[in-house]
């Protein structure tokens, strides 16, 4: 008996059992009468196409079949096997017998037998015969068809969608009515043979010609017997599925040697797919990586420029454009730089999972080498910095420097106005005596005057000194007038010493002397010269960095005006003094020439300089409280700053702290890691406007030249660096958990291999540094039961293990390179035996191949890569054009040379 409704499981003998899921007979149902022809025909048609083998045929299924001699002649045509030796006699229990042995027959062959019983067969039962022949077709001509891991009517379906899919007008989704305007069938013949059929002259509307057309051109040339009825299938609404399946099959069997190749070629293809993709990859790296380091060629020499500025507007001109680097063009850059690390250690998954031999970019452009490449930048950039703002610096203060020269040259140079041709005079020789005592005593007081000026000229040339030390750009100016001012100098002590030996020797004829005149010019002297120095003092300018300096500048100044009543007595003194020669002259009818002959400072003078000084005293407040002010400003600003500083580095190491646990501690699936790695990192950028905040303050701090911060540890810089290298943290992070996904899927390996994996790796990491030390990695095998104890053949095995796991040396094993090892243990890859032996089958056995059975067998743009890159085969059995497909595919896993 046959059951069609058993499922697929294994005999007693190891025989696959078949299963017939759907329109199965039914003992006591009639088939319809259009689908009980077509499979009568249908099988007849087929059962002959093998009876024929052995000299025979039948006429009628249900009678012919009745005896079990020529159903036990199908059986052993089909299957190549002898069965018992059948009964002869004429009787029905013979019958009976020798249809049982064809039924054993089949039974043996795995095929569950229910509801067909030999004297069905024997009383002519036209149901139960056909589906008897039914179950023959399906054992031997259908269960083992098998394409891309499907069998049986799924395989054959999949196959016909396979051949047909590049055909128009046909769709084939079925086995019956995607069949019926005959247009299936055709395209099946021309994907095999197009010689045979010229597809474009059929009409969808015109299916009998279709029909009739494929079934003459397979029985013809190719051996297909007609099964079917043209006119039957067209005026039937649903093709019998069973009659279609039947003859479709033969179709297989009989291309059957064209699906081995192009199983082979689809293998072929997806070896060169995984080939062409990991080329187009390494391309793109060493493109970004000559690009990015090209970048940073040109960038270096400009940060390493020190060109100095003669002012300081030039060096903030520099400073925006250093600025502008910082912030425009450079975070491009450190974007590339993380991309380029991600697409390497991607395309390395990728090579391992191929079974490819490790990418090595080109010479100076391994990640090492940008990574060097980056760190020499990144010194120039904080050494550029700090040159620019110690710039900023120096050329404030030379500023500063040379406006004071300048100011106390002219105040000295206004003072030195005349004061050779008043030395040089020969006045005293025709004057009277009190008139030369009176010329001696104003050359004392010059004296006095000339001595009170030598500190500012001693000043003037300190300074003068201080520009030349400190590289000021117009120092051949300042000497110039600095050297003419010393010689001036110099002449002027000459001058007042010949002057001072003329008088004095004159003296000696002279003997009235106003002593008022004389006490007035020596305490007027010194007292204008005061007020001259303090009014220089309130006129000069200042520059502080911080509230102490403009406090002690403030300190200095109240300490100035404390100073002031004690010098309103001094000039009210020599005021009085002046009052006093009045006196003396209005009491003794004295008739005053003019001036005081001993000085030439009035006591209007130092009225007006006394009132200038005083009307100095409260601009200098005003300006010492604005400064006062600012640096009140200032203060606040820093202490903003530190503040955001202070938060955004805590948030910054607790982030790097946090991502370093979750690295070592994440359990779930790998998705599940990715997905919440992947909001993590959404968490991270959602900070980006408080370090936006953080930069507006230090812009601001720049801004206004404040070069120290008391309030925080932090600079911009360091920030910056651990903004970056979080970032770039939890970047690679989350290319590890990508990679590990690759590798699983690739590999084959389950969610709780890796979770084993994991928690073996990080038992043995003791300092969770996220590689373990040899010793570490040893005890984490011996717990996986490798035999890597301490004897020469454990050794042995250890080393060749690490050669694997760490080929460059350093002695530590990551956790990526421990998952790789692992699978590659574990689970099979591709070979370069599979591809040799798959490009055998596309050869026709043969030890070369020609481009023109590469361009027939493979897609247009893979088999132009193979042409182009395989050798001349150079056997003794090589043809014209023959190439070698051997060294071609070795040379994929790195084994030779291409």
């Amino acid at each position: 008996m046959v059951d069609y409704h058993a499922n697929n499981q294994s005999s007693t003998g190891g025989a696959q059992m078949y299963m017939e899921p759907e329109n199965d007979w039914d003992r006591d149902l009639l088939l319809d009468p259009a689908w009980e022809k077509q499979q009568r025909k249908t099988f007849t048609a087929w059962c002959n196409s093998h009876l024929r083998k052995s000299g025979t045929q039948i006429e009628n299924i249900e009678e012919d079949f009745r005896d079990g001699l020529k159903l036990m002649l199908l059986l052993e045509t089909i299957a190549g096997e002898r069965l018992p030796k059948p009964e002869r006699g004429k009787m029905r229990v013979h019958k009976i017998n020798n249809v049982n042995k064809a039924l054993d027959f089949i039974a043996g062959k795995g095929v569950k037998l229910v509801s067909i019983g030999a004297e069905e067969i024997v009383d002519g039962n036209a149901k139960m015969t056909l589906g008897m022949i039914w179950t023959i077709i399906l054992r031997f001509a259908i269960q083992d068809i098998s394409v891309e891991e499907t069998s049986a009517k799924e395989g054959l379906l999949l196959w016909c969608q396979r051949k047909t899919a590049p055909y128009k007008n046909v769709n084939v989704q079925n086995f019956h009515i995607s069949w019926k305007d005959g247009l299936a069938f055709n395209a099946l013949i021309h994907r095999h043979r197009p010689d045979l059929i010229d597809y474009d002259s059929l009409r969808k509307d015109d299916p009998v010609t279709n029909l009739n057309n494929a079934f003459e051109v397979a029985e013809k040339h190719l051996d297909i017997p007609k099964m079917l009825d043209a006119e039957d299938i067209v005026n039937t609404a649903r093709p019998d599925e069973k009659a279609i399946m039947t003859y479709v099959s033969s179709f297989y069997h009989a291309f059957s040697g064209a699906q081995k190749a192009e199983t082979a070629a689809n293998r072929i293809c997806k070896v060169l797919a995984v080939n062409q993709e990991n080329e187009q990859m390494m391309e793109d790296y060493e493109k970004l990586a000559s690009e990015l380091l090209e970048w940073i060629r040109r960038t270096v020499p400009w940060l390493e420029n020190r060109t100095q500025e003669k002012t300081v507007n030039d060096m903030q001109a520099k400073q925006e454009d250093f600025r502008d680097y910082r912030c425009v063009h450079k975070p491009p850059k450190v974007q590339e730089k993380c991309q380029l690390e991600i697409s390497f250690n991607t395309l390395q998954t990728k090579l391992r999972l191929s079974n490819r031999p490790a990418f090595m970019p080109s010479e100076g452009r391994m990640v090492s080498d940008i990574n060097g490449a980056w760190h020499t930048l990144e010194g120039a950039e904080k050494g550029y910095e700090e040159w620019i703002l110690s710039e900023i610096r120096r050329l404030e203060r030379l500023e500063h420097l040379a406006e004071k020269f300048h100011q106390k040259a002219a105040i000295h140079e206004s003072w030195t106005d005349g004061k050779e041709a008043m030395l040089t005079q020969k006045d005293y020789e025709t004057s009277t005596l009190s008139e030369v005592k009176a010329l001696l005593r104003k050359h004392e007081a010059f004296e006095s005057d000339l001595a009170a000026h030598q500190d500012r000229v001693e000043q003037i040339a300190a300074i003068a000194q201080e520009l030349n030390e400190l590289d000021y750009y117009d120092s051949a100016k300042v000497n110039a007038r600095c050297q003419k001012i010393c010689d001036q100098w110099d002449t002027l002590g000459a001058f007042t010493q010949s002057r001072k030996e003329s008088l004095e020797r004159t003296e000696k004829q002279l003997e009235s002397i106003d002593e008022l005149y004389l006490e007035y010019a020596k305490r007027a002297a010194p007292f204008n010269n005061w007020m001259e120095g303090a009014m220089e003092d309130l006129q000069d300018m200042f520059i502080v960095h911080n509230i102490e300096e403009i406090q002690g500048l403030i300190t200095a100044h109240e300490q100035f005006k404390s100073t002031l009543a004690e010098a309103n007595k001094e000039r009210e003194a020599i005021q009085a003094i002046q009052a006093e020669v009045q006196k003396i002259a209005q009491s003794n009818g004295i008739k005053l020439s003019g001036a005081n002959p001993y000085t030439t400072i009035t006591p209007e003078s130092i009225d007006g300089k006394w009132e200038k000084a005083m009307a100095m005293v409260p601009l200098r407040d005003t300006a010492l409280q604005g400064e006062l002010n600012k640096q009140n400003s200032n203060d606040t600003l820093r202490a903003k700053f530190a503040t955001q500083a202070n938060t955004v580095g805590a948030y910054i190491q607790a982030k790097m702290e946090e991502i370093g646990r979750i690295s070592i501690e994440m359990n779930g699936t790998l998705e599940d890691q990715l997905t919440n790695l992947k909001e993590y990192q959404k968490t991270i950028m959602s900070y980006m406007p408080e370090i936006n905040t953080l930069e507006g303050y230090h812009q601001l701090i720049q801004e206004a030249l404040i070069f120290d911060n008391q309030y925080t540890s932090y600079t911009m810089e360091h920030l910056r660096v651990g903004w970056e290298q979080l970032l770039t943290t939890i970047a690679r992070t989350i290319n590890e958990v990508e990679n590990q996904i690759l590798t699983r899927d690739a590999k084959g390996i389950t969610q709780e291999q890796l979770h084993e994996y994991r928690a073996s790796f990080n038992h043995f990491d003791k300092d969770h540094s996220g590689a373990l030390m040899a010793e570490e990695f040893k005890a984490c095998l011996i717990s996986l039961s490798y035999d890597v104890e301490n004897e020469k053949q454990g050794e042995s095995e250890f080393a060749r293990i690490m050669s694997i796991v760490d080929p460059n040396g350093s002695g530590a094993v990551t956790f990526q390179a421990f998952i790789d090892f692992m699978s590659r243990e574990t689970t099979d890859t591709d070979t370069a035996d599979q591809v040799i032996a798959s490009f055998k089958i596309l050869a026709a056995d043969k030890t070369f191949i020609t481009a023109e059975e590469l361009r027939r067998e493979l897609p247009p743009d893979q088999a132009e890569y193979c042409i182009a890159r395989m050798a001349p085969y150079t056997g003794a059995d090589a043809a014209p054009g023959a190439l070698d497909y051997m060294s071609f595919s070795t040379a994929l896993y790195g084994e030779s040379d291409l």
